[in-house]
């Protein structure tokens, strides 16, 4: 018998341990609430009715992948090519038994650079760091009843937000209910936007990273005292609910979208994330609707490393474009267009270089995860999709993950916003701050 054959059999048992033998595949998770009944698909009567269904749903899909495979091409007897066929037909890419031999021992049979280039063309990330995220959510996974394995449930999700498919497509390739995909779909991310969060997305209120943060910033600016980039952008939604007023959402490019609000240290890593506000409001009132402001503004978050730059205390600050209101702990350019004095002219240049980090961050997260460039899911679980890819953002470059082409953000324009009464303090103290650090880097450029 074929040998490739005897393989996929192998990893249909495989998975068949992993599967609970005492209850439907659709028992718990085909069971939408009362309310969208009847918009989600209802389940067939043969996968509902039998214990052994598991099984035999997923016997009939490999052996249908493996006889389409077999068809148009004849794969080497030997198993190590299993994954490599797999890999040449898109459709088999993501079946079952494709998947399952690529997860099981004899990854490691295969030389790193291959396997990870492999992993990441079909999950978005290198086989090790899949490893790691399976690890974390399979806990959480586990305590879901989900009768599928943690592995298969995290891959089928970090292929649709790295192929930015829709739920009926991956349904498809996976042979599942579109339901069932969105549900875990639902659970996965929400998992990583809950529980991993606070793990790989921290503001850095610890002397040693945050000094090594204005170092690397100091290095590529040479502002002193700079340790993060602020910036915002508009993930493009596919569809607003008809409950919904569609002039909230339509943001400054013309399309329906979110606001997302990142800040990124000097290696392209978020410490903090915020999602609140529809595509139609401006980066300066989703600053101030942001926890982050709030603390920052009410100095909840104590960083103690002051310098004193011409008299004039500085503490750590992050810096931003002119749609961000200039305050003491955010750092906005004097001009947009080069009109300041030869100082101030100057300053907005090392200031730019600081602000390219995060807007690379924001282009390495939409060529990562494809899915932001066009969400569609829905709206109310839009927020947690785009959260979880921020931390498989960080992840990756945490990871030191290859970073893949950036996607290019629109040209961004507008008039600088309008200063609260509750800010002028703030904004006074950030004036003088700018200003001591424009002529101090200024008398420190070589004539």
């Amino acid at each position: 018998m074929d040998q490739s054959f005897l393989l996929m059999l192998s990893n249909l048992l495989q998975l068949h341990n992993h599967l609970d033998p005492t209850s439907s595949l659709l028992s718990d998770t085909y069971s939408p609430p009362a309310s969208t009944m009847s918009s989600a698909s209802s389940p067939t009567s043969l996968l509902a009715s039998s214990t052994a269904a598991p099984l035999l749903f997923f016997t009939i899909a490999s052996v249908l992948s493996y006889l389409a495979t077999t068809a148009s091409s004849r794969p080497s007897s030997s198993p190590s090519s299993l994954p490599a066929a797999a890999a040449s037909d898109p459709n088999s890419e993501f079946s079952v038994a494709a998947f399952r031999a690529l997860s099981t021992e004899h990854i490691w049979a295969m030389e790193a650079p291959l396997r990870d280039a492999q992993w990441r063309s079909s999950y978005g990330l290198s086989y090790p760091v899949f490893t790691t995220v399976v690890d974390k959510l399979k806990p959480y996974i586990a305590q879901s009843n989900l009768s599928l394995p943690s592995d298969y449930a995290v891959a089928m999700v970090l292929s649709r937000l790295t192929h930015g498919l829709s739920a009926q497509t991956l349904a498809s390739r996976y042979s599942l209910d579109p339901y069932l995909i969105s549900k875990i779909t639902n659970m996965v991310t929400r998992l990583l936007a809950t529980k991993l969060y606070p793990e790989f997305i921290k503001i850095p209120v610890g002397q040693r990273r945050l000094l090594d943060s204005t170092r690397a910033f100091e290095e590529l600016t040479s502002l002193p005292n700079l340790c993060g980039a602020i910036d915002a952008t508009a993930l493009k939604l596919r569809r607003i609910p008809s409950d919904q007023n569609p002039a909230a959402y339509l943001c400054r490019h013309g399309y329906p979208a979110v606001l997302l609000q990142v800040v990124a240290d000097h290696k392209k890593v978020f410490w903090d994330v915020c999602v609140k506000a529809p595509g139609g409001s401006d980066d300066a009132a989703h600053l101030r609707d942001s926890t982050l402001y709030d603390r920052l503004i009410s100095e909840d978050i104590v960083w103690d490393r002051v310098m004193n730059v011409r008299g004039h205390p500085v503490r750590p600050y992050i810096v931003g474009d002119w749609c961000f209101p200039l305050l003491s702990f955010l750092i906005t350019p004097f001009t947009w267009n080069g009109t300041g004095t030869p100082a101030q002219n100057e300053f907005d240049i090392a200031l730019m270089k600081g602000r390219k980090v995060v807007e690379e961050a924001i282009g390495l997260l939409k060529g990562r995860w494809k899915i932001l460039q066009d969400l569609n899911v829905g709206l109310n679980h839009a927020p947690q999709t785009i959260v979880a890819c921020c931390v498989l953002h960080n992840l990756c470059q945490i990871a030191r993950e290859p970073e893949p082409e950036l996607w290019k953000e629109p040209e961004e324009c507008g008039p600088p916003p309008r200063l609260l009464e509750s800010e002028k303090s703030s904004c006074y103290h950030g004036e003088s701050m700018r200003q001591a650090l424009a002529d101090d880097l200024y008398q420190r450029l070589p004539r």
